[in-house]
């Protein structure tokens, strides 16, 4: 099992339900869910690519808060959905080859 390639796809399908939650209005969904899981496959990523330390002390944890204002609740996604897609890209470039 490639670990890299599975992060990789479940990030992305993190990103997937953030779509479709957000996709059924604004203010029936709540963040935590999204927040708490794009934390413990930030944490599992620091486990399993310490030779990418450096690079992911850059994200931090996301705060587990539930806004009740629609605008809020967007702007908390918008903050994960942003640190997902850089995790995402992170993982990407570790599987390519090194520029020579």
């Amino acid at each position: 099992m490639d670990s890299r390639k599975t992060m990789v796809h479940m990030l992305r399908q993190l990103l997937k339900e953030m779509e479709i939650v957000s996709s059924q209005g604004a203010g029936y969904y709540t963040c935590v869910p999204f927040a708490h899981r794009f934390n413990r496959l930030l944490e599992q990523c620091r486990r399993l690519f310490p030779e990418t330390s450096g690079i992911l002390e850059t994200f931090d944890p996301i705060e587990e808060l539930d806004p009740k204002d629609p605008a809020d609740k967007s702007k908390a996604l918008l903050g994960i959905r942003i640190e997902t897609s850089q995790l995402i890209s992170l993982l990407e470039s570790i599987g390519e080859d090194p520029v020579r």
